[in-house]
């Protein structure tokens, strides 16, 4: 079997959850990985590190507002310097103000727009042109199944920005692929996390979420991290824009 590659990968909302989680399966690999996170979770951000490094990664833990142009400019920019390419960069952060459109107020539905889709925007604005000129790249966003479908469950500025996510994705594929840089979304249905367990313990919305789970369970961090781990390999070099559901066949309805 050939060696895989080690690659320079950026992972925005790196230090915990599904960042967490798809940063371990990358280091185990042996990749150098690059985490960035806001500055306020830096302690915990320096022990993932450690992790890291003892898996067989090379970690670096950078504090970026990914919503701030200025902060996406400067870190592409010394990452670039310092390692001297950027392979992968994976979007990843994400927030859900839970509330539906008739309690939302604007500024909340522009905060959610700021960082699930401008943070898309800016962080594939600055590596493309670093991946443009080494010819090669991988953008991975995080989306999800209510990027593909209208969710009964999640609020309306939630789906409305996965939207955006999923077809920005789409364009990116086909407007850069001449210049070897490759674009795909990854779309979870309802994640295993500790604030979804402690929900479950509702009965009505156990029945909601894993009632729309043909597999009959709920999407868990690993399986976000597998299917990372899928695009980022070297056989997955032939996938562009595409929409990788990781979702038990709950899109299948």
């Amino acid at each position: 079997m050939k060696e895989e590659r080690t690659k320079v990968i950026l992972i925005t909302g790196g230090a915990g959850g599904l960042g967490s989680e798809m940063a371990k399966e990358l280091a185990a690999l042996g990749h150098h990985l690059y985490l960035l996170d806001l500055p306020d979770v830096e302690a915990k951000a320096e022990e993932l590190t450690a992790v890291l490094e003892r898996a067989g990664g090379r970690a670096k833990f950078i504090p970026v507002d990914v919503t701030s142009e200025t902060d996406w400019e400067r870190t592409v920019y010394l990452i670039a310097e310092e390692a001297g390419r950027i392979d992968v960069l994976i979007n990843n952060a994400g927030i859900n103000i839970r509330k539906v459109v008739e309690d939302m107020v604007y500024d909340e539905w522009m905060q959610m727009m700021a960082v699930n889709t401008g943070s898309v925007f800016l962080g594939t604005k600055y590596v493309l042109p670093v991946m443009k000129e080494q010819r090669e790249g991988l953008i991975i966003n995080m989306s999800s199944v209510c990027g593909l479908v209208g969710h009964l469950y999640t609020p309306e500025a939630y789906t409305a920005s996965k939207g955006a996510v999923t077809m920005f994705t789409r364009a990116i594929a086909s407007r850069y692929a001449s210049y070897g840089v490759r674009c795909n979304s990854i779309h979870p249905s309802t994640v295993d996390t500790p604030f979804i367990r402690e929900q479950l313990k509702n009965p009505d919305f156990a029945a909601e979420r894993l009632g729309e789970v043909p597999l009959g369970r709920l999407c868990t961090a690993e399986d976000v991290a597998n299917a990372v781990k899928f695009l980022v390999a070297d056989s997955s070099s032939f996938i562009n824009g595409t929409s990788l559901t990781v979702d038990g066949g709950t899109t299948c309805y």
